[in-house]
């Protein structure tokens, strides 16, 4: 049988990898600056995530929540103490696209209403209670899901929120800390703390996105906590795991819950929340929301030695190097010729750079040395 094929490969054969390096059947050594959607947050294979895997397997592996299970518990007080999230409360389920379709179930459910409001170039999952509003046709284009009206507003334009509340029928506003796939633009924190006001003052809720800037990508443990604004609903996933499918919401106090009104099959899984728990142990151990906020702040510094580089965007290990041409063939270049791995977005320029938290200043110059060969 012959894979589906809806996604362009490189013929590379990765049989292992360590840290921010993936090594093929050749033992030719990548420098991954992608982490596969920025998944990778501490580094392919730390000895301390795979210490945790290994006896998690050794013990019960895989079950779900049907039974009391302590790690979930401890994965709770762990977010609780690392996210500043002191009082809200964690559903566990399996992708970010699970996580936003929870989140925008819960805020219907919770105000009664069904309208929400998204923003272009946003990307909030590919199921069909989930957003997926970037402008690029491919990905797909607006349309009503699960019988949610969806209303897409250009990011920063208060005047544009203010008329799409004018009818008082918005269950929840969503936006990321960092658009991912749809080009790295942000949220400006007086945008942010608008969208607070805004939804206290109608009874919507506020969705906070941070599946690919939230774990500490941005330097903060959420990126829209550079604003000083607490959401009611934040929804996270990618980075949590490592590489481990995990995700989940974290619920504002007001809103209760009731058996039944969520559910999932593998969420809050052991080897889940074991995963999960290694990413923060790292994280904290490490000092990695602090490495992030430095080796992004010297990243930013090297590419603007780069006279082709038009802006950078993004904060702290989320970052969109924006050139003043298409970067295609540039990415395949830094591939074959330099065997550096990086990420695209809906935006044709943009190289999109998610390197694991611990990266260090020596595997930033590799990539702007090869840069600057290429565009010599």
């Amino acid at each position: 049988m012959s894979l589906f094929n809806v996604y362009p490969r490189f013929a590379i054969t990765p049989t292992h990898a360590e840290g921010a390096y993936v090594f093929d059947e050749n033992e030719q050594k990548y420098l991954d600056l992608y982490g596969g959607h920025g998944v990778i947050s501490i580094g392919h294979s730390h000895p301390h995530y795979v210490e945790k895997i290994q006896q998690q397997v050794a013990k019960i592996g895989f079950y779900s929540n049907s039974i009391q299970m302590p790690l979930q518990e401890e994965l709770a007080k762990k977010i609780q103490q690392l996210s500043g999230y002191q009082n809200h409360e964690l559903f566990f389920c399996n992708s970010g696209a699970e996580a936003n379709e929870n989140a925008l179930k819960i805020a219907s459910f919770f105000t009664g209403k069904k309208k929400i409001i998204a923003f272009k170039n946003s990307f909030h999952g590919r199921t069909a209670a989930s957003l997926n509003v970037t402008d690029n046709a491919k990905l797909s284009a607006p349309l009503n899901v699960d019988n949610f009206p969806v209303e897409f507003l250009s990011l920063n334009n208060e005047e544009a929120v203010l008329s799409a509340f004018k009818n008082d029928d918005v269950a929840a506003v969503i936006v990321e800390g960092i658009q991912g796939v749809g080009g790295l633009d942000m949220p400006t924190e007086d945008f942010l703390k608008f969208l607070k006001q805004t939804c206290e003052k109608h009874q919507a809720l506020l969705i906070l996105d941070e599946i690919q800037s939230g774990y500490g990508r941005s330097g903060k443990f959420f990126a829209h906590q550079y604003a000083n604004i607490e959401a009611d609903l934040v929804t996270m996933a990618k980075g949590m795991g490592n590489g481990f499918p995990v995700a989940g919401v974290l619920i504002h106090p007001k809103i209760k819950a009731q058996f039944g009104m969520l559910g999932t099959t593998f969420g809050g899984n052991h080897l889940a929340c074991a995963a999960g728990l290694a990413v923060l142990e790292v994280i904290e151990k490490e000092n990695l929301l602090e490495n992030a906020i430095a080796i992004g702040a010297f990243a930013k510094e090297e590419f603007a030695k780069i006279p082709q580089v038009k802006q950078v965007k993004g904060k702290g290990l989320m970052l969109g190097v924006e050139f003043d041409f298409p970067i295609k063939e540039l990415r395949i270049q830094l591939l074959e010729e330099h065997n550096i791995f990086t990420g695209a977005s809906a935006n044709p320029n943009l190289l999109r750079i998610l390197p694991p938290l611990t990266i260090q200043q020596k595997e930033i110059l590799q990539f702007t040395n090869a840069l600057k060969s290429l565009l010599s």
